[in-house]
C-alpha cells in the first residue's frame, strides 16, 4: 500500500502531447485540429497555463471578469425572469402569480397596449408582487407610460426595484428609423425616474437586436460599449451626476449556441465596461456591469422543436456560467405558441441550474480555466478595437445612421448562413435529421416594428432584421408541404440503387438526409443490375427527378451505360448522381444526362431549391391541364 501511495508518473511536456497527438492522427500536424470561429479567433486543441496572463483571484476585483459580487450567486442570486405570455389580461395575471409561487423571482413580461391603458388595468394585474420581487422588462416603447405609472404612485415608488428600461438606438435599428430629437425627452424620463424611482434601472443596452440579425460576439461586445458610453455621455450633457447614471443602466445579451464563446462574451463585456467607467472616474463599486440575459432566438427551430430545449438549456448554463443577474430561458415551443408545459420546462431549467447542478453555490465556476480566460481575455481585446473603431467612425448613432454597422453585421450573417447552406454548421431536425413526418405549427413570430411611432422628422435607415439561422430550410419545407397539398403525395426524388447493397448503402443513407432537409422523400429502388430493371422503376415512380446511387466502382463499371440509355428513353426526367466523380470524368457525366453532383460539399439549400423550384413549376402545369 505504501508503494501505491508513493508511485509518480513521469512529468511530460507539451511537446510530448503534441507528439502523441500527431501519432493518434496519423501523420498529420496538430495544427490541422485548430479552427476559426466567426470572431476570427483560433481555437487551439490545448491550452496550458502559458496560454493565461494574471487573472483576479476573486469576483469583484480588478477587471470584474469574475463577477460583481466577491461571492457570486451565493450572496446574490441571479433572478429567473421568464417572460410570460398571454392573451388576456386575466390569463397574465393569473400566470404571473402562479409563476411567482414556482420558481420565478422576478417580474418579466412583454408589455402590451392593453395592459398600460389605465392604471387600474396595470395594478390589477400585478397586485402586490412589485413589493415582492423586482422588475425585469424591456420597456420598448411603452417606457414613458411605464414609468409615468410608477412615478405617479407614492405607496409603489419606494418598493419598484429591478429595471424597466429601453434602449432607444436598438429601437432604431429594429424599425428602420431614427429620431434625431428623441433623446430630449427621453433624458428627461431617466432624471426624474432618478427622482421617483431610486431603486429602479431605467437606462437598457440591448444587443439582442444585432445577435439576432447575426452578429458575433466581437460586434455585440463593441456594441454594448459604443451604446453604453453613448448614452453615459447624453445623460452627463443632460446634467445627470456619473455614480447616478451608472445605478441605473443595465446591459441585455442574447445568448446563443457555442457554449465556451458565450460564457466569455459576459465575462469580456464586464472588461470592457470596468474599462471605460474608470477611464469616466467612477469608484470601482459603480463600475459592475448588471447584465440580463435571454437564450438567443437566432438559433431556435420551428421544425423538431424539442431540439430546442438542449439549445436553451445549453445556452441558459452558459450564461449562468458568465454570471449574469436576470436570465429568460426561452420556451421549446415560443416560435409557434408556447404552451403551460414548455413555459414549465422553461422555468425548471433555471431551477435545476439553482437547486440540482448547484450553480447558485459555486463562486465563479469557469475562473481560472486556462482555456475560458484566454478565450475572455482575446474576446475582450478584439470588441475593444471594434469598439473603438466604432468611436472613430463617430459612435452609435453614426455608424447606424450611414449604415457601416448594419453592413458589418450582415456579411457574418452571410457567412453564418452558407455555412448552414452547406452543412458546416449543423442544425439537428433542419438541416441533418430532419423528419418528414413532421408538419410546423403556424409561426407565431411578428414585427417589432411597431414600437416607434413614425414620424415625417425621422430619417430612415437600413432596419437590422431579426433573423433565424433555420429559416431559409424551414421555408423549404413550407414548399414541400404545399406541394403535397397540390399533388396529393409528398414530392419525392427516385434513388436508382446500382449493385449490392454494401455498394449502394453509404451515400443512399447520405441522399436521404439530406433530401429530407428540404422535405422530400427519397424512394430506393431494389437492387439494379441493368438498363432495363432501372428503366420499370422510373416507370413505376411519380416523379421525373432520379438520383443515381453507388460506388465509384460501379458507376464507371455499370453506370455510364445505364445513365445513357435511360437519358434516350426519358429525355425529360432530371438525373443527378450521389457523389463527385473525378474530375477527368466529371464532363461525361454531364454529357450523358447527369443535372448536378450532389456530395458532401455541395450547397445542400441551393440544390433543394432548385429542385423544389423546378417541381413547383411541373405541379402548377399538371393543376392548370
Amino acid at each position: 500500500m505504501d508503494q501505491f501511495r508513493n508511485q509518480s508518473f513521469p512529468l511530460k511536456t507539451k511537446e510530448d502531447w503534441k507528439a502523441k497527438a500527431e501519432e493518434s492522427l496519423k501523420g498529420r500536424s496538430i495544427d490541422t485540429l485548430k479552427s476559426i470561429t466567426y470572431e476570427n479567433i483560433v481555437l487551439k486543441p490545448l491550452y496550458s497555463e502559458q496560454d493565461v496572463q494574471e487573472t483576479p483571484d476573486f469576483p469583484g476585483g480588478a477587471d470584474f471578469r469574475r463577477g460583481i459580487n466577491p461571492l457570486g450567486y451565493v450572496t446574490n442570486e441571479w433572478k429567473a425572469a421568464q417572460r410570460i405570455s398571454y392573451r388576456t389580461l386575466d390569463e397574465l395575471k393569473e400566470k404571473l402569480h402562479d409563476a411567482a409561487s414556482k420558481g420565478q423571482t422576478a417580474i418579466s413580461f412583454e408589455i402590451s397596449e392593453a395592459l398600460i391603458e389605465t392604471k387600474d388595468t396595470l395594478n390589477e394585474v400585478l397586485g402586490e408582487l412589485p413589493s415582492r420581487f423586482p422588475f425585469a422588462l424591456n420597456g420598448k416603447g411603452h417606457r414613458p407610460a411605464l414609468l409615468g405609472y410608477f412615478s405617479e404612485d407614492e405607496g409603489r415608488a419606494d418598493q419598484v426595484s429591478g429595471y424597466i428600461a429601453s434602449d432607444p438606438l436598438a429601437l432604431f435599428a429594429e424599425s428602420g428609423f431614427i429620431a434625431g430629437d428623441f433623446f430630449k425627452g427621453w433624458i428627461d424620463e431617466t432624471k426624474m425616474a432618478n427622482l421617483k424611482l431610486p431603486k429602479l434601472r431605467t437606462v437598457l443596452v440591448d444587443t439582442s437586436t444585432y445577435h439576432q440579425g447575426g452578429a458575433n460576439a466581437v460586434q455585440e461586445l463593441g456594441i454594448a460599449a459604443a451604446t453604453g458610453t453613448f448614452y453615459l455621455q447624453k445623460l452627463l450633457e443632460g446634467g445627470m451626476k456619473l455614480d447616478e447614471i451608472l445605478s441605473k443602466m443595465i446591459f441585455q445579451f442574447s445568448i446563443g449556441g457555442n457554449f465556451f464563446m458565450e460564457l466569455a462574451k459576459i465575462r469580456a463585456a464586464r472588461i470592457l465596461w470596468g474599462k471605460i467607467t474608470k477611464v469616466y472616474g467612477a469608484d470601482d463599486k459603480d463600475r459592475g456591469m448588471h447584465i440580463t440575459a435571454e437564450t438567443s432566438l437566432y438559433t431556435k427551430t420551428v421544425y423538431d422543436r424539442h431540439v430546442n430545449l438542449l439549445r436553451a438549456g445549453n445556452e441558459g448554463f452558459a450564461a449562468v456560467i458568465g454570471g449574469v443577474q436576470y436570465l429568460h430561458i426561452t420556451p421549446f415551443d415560443s416560435l409557434t405558441v408556447s404552451t403551460p408545459l414548455s413555459e414549465r420546462i422553461a422555468r425548471n431549467t433555471q431551477n435545476i441550474l439553482k437547486e440540482e447542478a448547484y450553480l447558485q453555490k459555486v463562486v465563479d465556476p469557469a475562473g481560472g480555466s486556462w482555456y475560458v480566460e484566454a478565450l475572455t481575455n482575446e474576446l475582450a481585446e478584439k470588441a475593444w478595437k471594434f469598439f473603438q473603431e466604432i468611436e472613430a467612425k463617430g459612435g452609435m448613432l453614426e455608424v447606424l445612421t450611414t449604415g457601416w454597422l448594419q453592413d458589418e453585421i450582415s456579411a457574418v450573417n452571410e457567412k453564418r448562413k452558407h455555412d448552414v447552406y452547406i452543412r458546416k454548421q449543423s442544425i439537428v431536425g433542419t438541416n441533418v435529421y430532419a423528419s418528414l413526418d413532421e408538419s410546423a405549427p403556424l409561426s407565431n413570430e411578428h414585427s417589432p416594428s411597431g414600437y416607434l411611432v413614425q414620424d415625417p422628422s425621422y430619417r430612415e435607415i437600413k432596419a437590422i432584421s431579426k433573423t433565424r439561422l433555420s429559416e431559409p430550410f424551414e421555408k423549404l419545407r413550407k414548399i414541400s408541404e404545399k406541394l403535397e397539398g397540390k399533388s396529393g403525395h409528398k414530392p419525392k426524388v427516385g434513388m436508382i440503387c446500382l449493385g449490392e447493397l454494401k455498394q449502394y448503402k453509404p451515400r443512399l443513407d447520405f441522399m436521404k438526409g439530406f433530401l429530407a432537409a428540404g422535405g422530400l422523400q427519397a424512394v430506393e429502388s431494389t437492387p439494379e443490375q441493368s438498363f432495363e430493371q432501372a428503366k420499370q422503376f422510373i416507370l413505376s415512380q411519380n416523379t421525373k427527378y432520379f438520383c443515381i446511387c453507388s460506388s465509384n466502382d460501379q458507376y464507371e463499371s455499370e453506370g455510364h451505360n445505364i445513365l445513357s440509355a435511360l437519358k434516350k428513353e426519358f429525355p425529360d426526367t432530371l438525373f443527378y448522381l450521389a457523389g463527385l466523380p473525378e474530375k477527368d470524368v466529371q464532363k461525361q457525366w454531364i454529357d450523358e444526362g447527369v443535372e448536378q453532383f450532389i456530395h458532401l460539399n455541395s450547397n445542400c439549400y441551393e440544390t433543394l431549391a432548385s429542385i423544389l423550384s423546378a417541381m413547383e413549376v411541373t405541379v402548377d402545369e399538371v393543376t392548370k391541364a
